[in-house]
């Protein structure tokens, strides 16, 4: 029996929401909505007594899976590694297909984002970028090509 219905979203806690939010919504993202979650509920699905963490969910132009950026007020957050790198156990990396890939990373790398390493292209199909985001997100960026 499939348990699994439908992918839904993918959740990362930041310190910053609003430079988080601001990030992904540069690349095209949109706000689907704000708020806050605490109490009883959070307490338990977290396992964290006293949790409150405020949050953005943000959808992709395609409607497809969102992402949810959550930053707690109580406890504070644990800094993660910053520096982290594809290799290392974990959350390696958040896709996403762009329609032109040099502008995409020239507009992230205004905003002070840069790439990891740098553009590849694979077997002329398409081109990838490893961009490092806010808190330290590894960001994959792809363009399709021929």
């Amino acid at each position: 029996m499939a348990h699994v219905k439908r992918f839904d979203h993918i959740g990362i806690t930041v310190a910053d929401l609003d430079s988080a939010t601001a990030f992904f919504v540069g690349l095209g993202l949109e706000v689907e909505g704000t708020g806050s979650v605490e109490g009883e509920f959070a307490e338990t699905v977290c396992g964290i007594p006293g949790a409150r963490c405020e949050i953005a969910m943000l959808r992709p132009p395609d409607g497809g899976a969102r992402l949810e950026l959550a930053a707690f007020v109580t406890p504070d957050h644990v800094p993660g590694s910053p520096t982290t790198m594809a290799n290392e156990l974990g959350l390696r990396n958040l896709s996403f297909e762009v329609g032109d890939l040099q502008a995409a990373v020239d507009a992230v790398a205004a905003d002070g984002y840069g790439l990891i390493g740098g553009i590849g292209e694979y077997e002329n199909s398409v081109r990838m970028a490893y961009v490092r985001g806010p808190e330290g997100i590894i960001v994959s960026l792809f363009e399709q090509i021929g």
